[in-house]
């Protein structure tokens, strides 16, 4: 359940991504990633007063913190995008999005079976390949992104982390939490970094739709960390990237390199690995 529960958030992730994506070519990252945290926010909101929880004041603390590395996270990678190459910062952000939790997890008690450990083994390197881009020209000497990639790597890393200490009997009203310091978050850092957050063009509402979908990727990642291990649950929900290239093979007819069908082969295989262990 736990595996299936996080392969739901990863595919969620994934079109998030891909529609977000799809927004920001059209219009500019800064605005569309403050109306995906709003349109999180807003997703967020309807979960939660359709259930019910007792979260404790700890508990909402960790969700306020998930959400500072919410905004921070896609702060710094829409920046890296925007700025660095992609086929550097996407894969840094993968993985980083996967240690983080996974240290987390461990250090907290979590002990994966043998199988297990191969198959997040696996995740890394298949993560780092799928987000690749092929380099089809000389280095430019621009800069690559890498330190925005990294420190969108932690910023995730701090959602999934934090969000993984908040269990289903809390309910989703923390969640909530989460999404309004990810918009105050986002926001901020696109101010001290040089960015125009205030959205203008209709371009800029697929962040809406991004964001819901996030919101929903959320949702499930929850429920997975409360049906097994924070560290399985955050590996299998970090494949996210290969359901984006895969939108882009299906929808816009992209092709996919040697290092993406690599990265894609090591992704299922750790599904399958994680599974049976």
């Amino acid at each position: 359940m736990t595996v299936l529960l996080a392969l739901a958030a990863a595919a969620l992730y994934g079109l998030s991504d891909f529609v977000g994506g799809v927004a920001s070519r059209r219009s500019s990252v800064w605005p569309v990633g403050l109306l995906a945290c709003a349109g999180a926010l807003a997703g967020s909101l309807v979960i939660a007063l359709v259930t019910s929880g007792d979260p404790t004041s700890g508990q909402v603390g960790w969700a306020l913190l998930a959400g500072v590395g919410s905004g921070l996270g896609t702060a710094f990678l829409y920046r890296g995008l925007a700025g660095g190459r992609m086929g550097v910062v996407a894969p840094v952000s993968g993985v980083g999005a996967v240690l983080v939790p996974l240290v987390v997890g461990v250090v907290g008690g979590d002990r994966p079976a043998a199988l297990a450990w191969l198959g997040i083994a696996l995740a890394l390197p298949g993560i780092w390949f799928v987000a690749r881009e092929p380099s089809t020209s000389p280095a430019s000497g621009g800069p690559s992104g890498l330190l925005d990639g990294v420190l969108a790597g932690l910023g995730f890393g701090l959602l999934f982390a934090a969000l993984g200490q908040v269990p289903e009997s809390a309910g989703y009203w923390p969640l909530v939490g989460t999404q309004v310091v990810s918009v105050l978050t986002l926001a901020t850092a696109a101010l001290l970094l040089g960015g125009d957050p205030v959205p203008r063009v209709r371009a800029d509402l697929g962040g809406l739709v991004a964001g819901v979908l996030a919101s929903l990727a959320v949702l499930f990642f929850l429920l997975a960390t409360s049906h097994g291990l924070l560290s399985i649950a955050a590996v299998i929900t970090a494949l996210y990237p290969a359901f984006t290239v895969l939108l882009a093979m299906v929808v816009l007819r992209e092709r996919v390199h040697a290092a993406q069908a690599v990265g894609l082969g090591l992704c299922a295989a750790s599904v399958v690995l994680v599974s049976v262990a």
